[in-house]
Formats: structure tokens, sequence, C-alpha cells
């Protein structure tokens, strides 16, 4: 059985302000207090794992020991099927130490157009999300999620962060840039792992109707 998180604060093991701000509209109905890592000064450690589980669980870790206090990390990327699954659990070194991700963008372009075609006219591509809820005892509780889609140049849209701009979610026309944010949360990759999150950590919790801005 999963342990339920009982804790009135929590931390966003994460300085990526886009992130912490879909993770406070998430959790706003079960009566959480959110504080991001970059608020406490948390360094963040070094993404030493192999996959996007091992990456958020020792985000989690080094937040949860550092604070004291329960943390949840979040380690997601855009995994493109023409390229083997890049960049993956390397979206966010795509973009450089500035988290430049127009320039991320451009390398994913540049890297496409040396490929054949596309066979049905655009790459197919799908995001991962792993979240992980780490305690101070270091027992960790990991769920991962994931959305498919294709990608469109040029980029579309300013509601959104990272590769959103150039990423359709199956069954739409906008990027998830283009999406209100209220619509993004309830089918993103990181909406399906927060649900798995709910039932599993947060079943416990008594939840608020609430709608996102």
């Amino acid at each position: 059985m999963a342990r339920p998180l009982t804790e009135p604060v929590l931390i966003v093991a994460s300085h990526n302000q886009g992130k912490v701000k879909e993770m406070r509209a998430l959790f706003a109905p079960y009566h959480i207090d959110l504080k991001s890592a970059a608020a406490l000064g948390l360094a963040e450690p070094e993404e030493t794992g192999a996959s996007f589980i091992e990456n958020a669980e020792l985000k989690a870790r080094a937040a949860s020991v550092a604070s004291g206090l329960p943390a949840l990390a979040d380690d997601s990327g855009l995994c493109v099927d023409a390229l083997n699954g890049a960049p993956g659990i390397y979206s966010a070194r795509w973009a450089g130490v500035e988290k430049d991700f127009t320039k991320a963008q451009q390398k994913l372009e540049k890297k496409l157009a040396a490929l054949p075609p596309a066979p049905h006219g655009a790459h197919t591509a799908h995001f991962i999300c792993a979240l992980t809820l780490a305690w101070p005892d270091s027992h960790c509780e990991s769920f991962e999620g994931r959305v498919t889609g294709h990608l469109t140049w040029p980029p579309r849209g300013n509601k959104g962060f990272g590769y959103d701009p150039i990423f359709v979610p199956q069954g739409s026309d906008l990027t998830f840039a283009e999406i209100e944010p209220a619509q993004k949360h309830a089918q993103s990759h990181r909406a399906d792992a927060f649900r798995q999150l709910v039932a599993a950590c947060l079943a416990n919790r008594q939840r608020d109707n609430l709608s996102y801005d």
C-alpha cells in the first residue's frame, strides 16, 4: 500500500517556475502549501539517473532530506519516435544552462530535417512525466504518465513552457502552448501521473472542487 501524504507542506523540487505553477494548480484543491526549492535556496542535484523515474527520485530525496519536509519532484521530457526517444531524459539539457527552449526546439528541428520525411507528414512524439513523492526518511512513491501527439513548426502559442509550442496532443489541432491551462492540466502527461499520485497518496485528503485560472 502506498504511503499517504498527510503533511500540510510540500516542497516542489524544481527551479522551473512553469512546473511549479502547474503543480500549484494541481494541488490547490487538497489544502497543501507548496514551496519551491528555488524559494528555499535548495540546490539542484545532478541528474544522473538512466530514466525519468530515477531522476525524479533523486531530486525528490535530495529536497526532502535538505528541507526535512516531504518533497515532490517531476522529471519529464519529450520523446521523439524518429530520434529513438531523444531528447528524452536530456530534454532540459538540450536547452543549455540558460534554459533556452527556443534553442532546444531549433536543435530538434535541425535533427529532424536531416532525416527522411515523416511517413504521415508530421513526426510523432510523446511527453513522459515521472512524479515522485519523497519523505525525509528516503521513502518514495513514484508514478509515470504520458501523452502522445505530433510535432509542428513553427512554434505556436505562449501559454505553455519548454517544448509545449511544438507539441500537438493527439485529438487536438492546438499545441500545448495554445491550449488553456485548465484544459492542459486535464490531459497532459503531468496530469496523467498526478491522477495516479492522487489515487495512491491523496485519497485520504478532502478535495475542493476548484477551477483553474
